[in-house]
């Protein structure tokens, strides 16, 4: 397996291959040392191009992690002919659910028109059209996983809440789905496993819910006060910010399950949230 662009989510699916037999290879800015903890083969992009490319040469799967720029999907501008000539088994690319836009609160699948309303969201649903184009050309069987808001340890609200730093910003309506690390790991190994034609997917959990909701709920499990209730239309934050809170929608998880047989580890974020405190050292 060659990951191309070992970050979080990663971190968590490393481990389950090599449990099964897997080697890996990642690809890293400057982490070296965390794609090695987490059981992979580091290899600096850029600085060891010919050593990737002779990876992608003789990989029996790769899944691309890295997020399109400015200039597109760097995977492709950098290694496109190379991924010309290759022949992995499955080839899975990392996607998000921004590509769905805005629906209002309303239930998306796999199947919804794709209607990004942020930068983020054209950008990612450009980069799936590449990879489409040269998966056709090249005969792979490219699989495309949709992630929601991810979280798991180190990447929870806990932290935020013990600096005094976490926000409860209330905007009517809104809802995100989210998904936990491990669960994604879980979702890729059923793919990996399945050896399938290609397909799309939505990687998320069973419980789309407002964001204030998870603070209240972190909150509680720690023992310290709510955060204040901040109005959307008046709070002060960054456009960043602010973009997050562009998209309300209730994502659909039915095919991993139909399809992937998948059971999820953490349904909802009380279940998430309480792995997360444990897997920190405070549950």
């Amino acid at each position: 397996m060659l990951i191309l662009g070992h970050g979080y989510s990663a971190g968590f699916l490393a481990p389950l291959l090599r449990e099964a037999g897997w080697q890996v290879t990642g690809t890293t800015r400057s982490r070296r040392a965390e794609v090695a903890a987490a059981g992979a083969e580091p290899l600096m992009w850029p600085g060891e191009e010919a050593a990737i490319r002779e990876r992608i040469a003789r990989a029996d799967a790769i899944l691309v992690s890295a997020a399109p720029g400015p200039e597109g999907d760097p995977v492709l501008s950098a290694f496109g002919d190379d991924l010309r000539r290759a022949h992995p088994r499955w080839l899975g690319y990392l996607s998000t659910t921004g590509v769905y836009g805005d629906r209002g609160g309303e239930w998306v699948t796999e199947d919804s028109p794709l209607e990004p309303s942020t930068s983020r969201g054209v950008a990612r649903v450009e980069a799936e059209a590449a990879w489409q184009r040269l998966a056709e050309e090249a005969g792979w069987p490219l699989h495309i996983f949709r992630l929601a808001g991810i979280y798991g340890p180190g990447r929870g609200p806990f932290a935020k809440l013990r600096a005094g730093t976490a926000r409860r910003i209330i905007k009517p309506g809104q809802v995100f789905s989210r998904i936990h690390a491990e669960d994604i790991a879980r979702v890729l190994m059923a793919s990996i496993r399945a050896e399938g034609p290609g397909a799309v997917y939505n990687v998320c959990d069973d419980d789309p819910a407002p964001p204030q909701e998870i603070i209240a709920h972190a909150a509680a499990l720690i023992g310290l006060p709510l955060p204040p209730a901040e109005d959307f239309a008046t709070a002060e934050m960054t456009p960043m910010a602010r973009s997050f809170y562009a998209e309300s929608k209730r994502v659909s998880n039915a095919k991993i399950k139909r399809e992937l047989g998948i059971n999820l580890l953490y349904p909802d974020y009380p279940s998430a949230l309480a792995a997360i405190l444990k897997a920190e050292g405070h549950g």
